[in-house]
């Protein structure tokens, strides 16, 4: 993700499938095809301009330190010199990161980057002041110059968000302490990095083919997607996480470390649990969380049905963890871009005119960077530059996985796009909570789409595997991940202990509760934990993934039922209402109760359909019985 010129997520998306055709330069790629980044600023000297000014206000912005007492109008000051700043940060930052990212090997650029990166730190440190200085005031006195001060009135949620988390505010001694210990609070999160990738070596084996290939993680991942000897999966794998196994006792004491990090975090803040301390900023319930585990770990039927389908499909010795992502059949269709765009937006049409309309424009207005060229940045994101539209970056590579990223990032694009119309800026970036139900849904209709259309059964058992591994990976596996860390988390809480085995245990009784009789169980399955980024990097993050995937099932479910305007209209609702309201109550005006199992359980019908198509079309293939 790009370094951001506020608090928010300002790209979407992850590296996808490497890009398997020859990279063209960008002088032979079709300027239709190429970002048109002169929507930002013509040229470097009108952009300089723009950093000139930028370094302006933010000295200006300093200089209203201790006037925020001195009433509404003073306050109203403040906040729209905020937004101004904001607003301009956007254009001057992304006109040299999108610029960088066409290239990562201009050395012009990146030093113009850094440029904007060190104005931005200068721009936190100098607006430092303004929370506490704010919280001084009573809330009381705020809200009464809400009342009498029209022109304040559009800041009211943010306004009544910021002192909604006061009481886990400490004094400025306080404060200052939990300053001092970021640094230290982060180095198990360093320590991990260090070991799994600085430090680490993984062996090499030899392949049944005689070929030696160091398992690395991304070649440990290419051998499971892509090799259909299981021995060597098998064998893959227990090199792969063998080398976890030797440091197993130095993981489990980095993450015990996380923990208890975590635990004295919520402690210092005056919350109850490590959960309350993670889910308060937002005002997401503890039930979601508790309700998203109990439901989605009760209907884990539909995932291993379709284990057992795969097992019957596959053959070999048994079915085991590594044998989870090797393709069903082999299928090499290549797809064109242009011809995808049209698909992209015809599948759009439950959707209705209006967002199909906006959506044809993105596409027809250069916001998209379609081709991998030299030096340009891997995978793909959606940027949202406020003030003038998203950017996509691309590495289109006719794959169907690309395929399907085209409609996810769009899916962002067209979130951040209505978010930025409606809302100012204050209320213009949203939440990762409610991020990827745009995307998410997006690739739902263009399955269906191509599902409809295809006249290819193995296009079709393609599309569906494609769509179930997606499923399977954005909620099932995220609802496992939740589940274990919570767990993890509740032992520093209860004070238990937390060693190698203790942890290896946890893990591998929540797969045995995902996975059931569908799996065959390895030893070394205990130690997968010790490998998942995520535990030490962002705890209490993952779930997330899962409850947007639940949100985009429920309103796939509802677009397919009946009268569907109203159902349009609440989507789009929630799309233009960007971060105006909590997450919660965004979802819950879109039709959206997370509270409510029939939510999650909507992912389990969806699963259970979608094996139940597979199944049928794998048997008129005569691939299963």
């Amino acid at each position: 993700m790009h370094d951001e010129p506020r608090t928010g997520r300002l790209a979407h998306g992850t590296a996808r499938v490497a890009d398997a055709l020859a990279p063209l330069t960008r002088d032979a790629i079709p300027e239709g095809d190429r970002w048109n980044l002169t929507d930002i600023y013509p040229n470097w000297t009108v952009w300089e301009a723009g950093l000139g000014e930028l370094s302006e206000g933010i000295d200006r912005f300093a200089a209203l330190q201790g006037s925020l007492a001195k009433g509404a109008e003073r306050l109203h000051q403040a906040l729209r010199a905020s937004d101004e700043l904001g607003q301009l940060a956007y254009k001057v930052y992304y006109f040299t990161a999108l610029r960088h990212d066409e290239d990562q090997r201009d050395n012009v650029v990146t030093a113009r980057r850094q440029q904007v990166q060190h104005l931005l730190t200068r721009w936190r440190q100098a607006t430092a002041w303004f929370n506490p200085e704010l919280l001084a005031i009573p809330i009381e006195t705020v809200q009464t110059w809400l009342e009498g001060y029209p022109d304040l009135a559009v800041y009211r949620f943010a306004l009544e968000s910021l002192y909604r988390q006061q009481e886990h505010v400490l004094d400025e001694a306080g404060e200052r302490l939990l300053a001092l210990a970021t640094q230290t609070a982060e180095t198990p999160d360093e320590a991990y990095s260090a070991l799994s990738t600085a430090d680490v070596r993984f062996p090499t084996i030899t392949l049944a083919s005689g070929e030696q290939v160091s398992v690395t993680y991304g070649q440990y991942r290419a051998i499971l997607a892509t090799n259909r000897n299981q021995a060597d999966r098998a064998e893959a794998f227990r090199a792969h996480h063998g080398v976890f196994q030797a440091n197993l006792n130095t993981y489990a004491a980095l993450y015990r470390g996380v923990l208890e990090r975590d635990w004295f975090l919520a402690r210092s803040r005056r919350y109850p649990t490590t959960l309350d301390a993670a889910l308060h900023g937002n005002a997401i319930p503890r039930a979601v969380v508790e309700t998203l585990i109990e439901t989605g770990r009760g209907g884990t039927a539909p995932w291993q049905r379709y284990e057992r389908l795969r097992r019957r499909v596959l053959g070999g010795d048994g079915y085991h963890v590594y044998d989870g992502a090797i393709p069903l059949i082999d299928f090499d269709r290549r797809y064109d871009y242009h011809e995808i765009v049209d698909w992209v937006i015809e599948a759009a049409a439950p959707l209705g005119d209006a967002y199909q309309r906006r959506l044809r424009e993105g596409f027809a207005s250069r916001w998209i960077d379609v081709f991998e060229t030299p030096g340009k940045r891997s995978g793909a994101y959606s940027a949202p530059v406020y003030g003038v539209h998203p950017y996509v970056l691309l590495n289109y590579n006719a794959t169907l996985d690309s395929v399907f990223t085209v409609a996810h990032e769009m899916g962002h694009s067209m979130h951040t796009l209505l978010a930025h119309e409606h809302q100012p800026f204050v209320y213009s970036d949203y939440t990762i909570f409610v991020a990827e139900v745009p995307s998410t849904l997006a690739e739902a209709l263009l399955l269906e789409y191509l599902l409809e259309r295809s006249e290819d059964r193995a296009e079709r058992i393609v599309l569906l595997q494609h769509a179930i591994d997606e499923l399977v990976g954005t909620f099932y596996t995220q609802v496992l991940f939740a589940d274990y860390e919570l767990e993890a988390h509740r032992l520093v809480e209860q004070g238990e202990p937390v060693t190698a085995d203790v942890l290896g245990e946890l893990y591998f009784s929540r797969l045995r509760a995902y996975h059931g009789d569908a799996l065959d169980y390895d030893e070394l399955s205990r130690v997968t934990w010790a490998r998942i980024p995520h535990f030490y990097h962002s705890p209490y993050y993952v779930y997330q993934y899962a409850t947007c995937y639940a949100s985009t099932a429920r309103l796939l479910a509802e677009l397919k039922a009946g009268d569907r305007a109203p159902t349009i209209a609440r989507y789009l609702g929630l799309l233009q209402a960007g971060g105006s309201d909590y997450p919660m109550r965004l979802l819950h005006d879109a039709g959206v109760d997370l509270e409510d199992p029939a939510t999650v359980g909507a992912v389990v019908h969806q699963l259970d359909t979608l094996v139940t198509r597979l199944e049928t079309e794998l048997r008129a293939e005569g691939l299963a019985d």
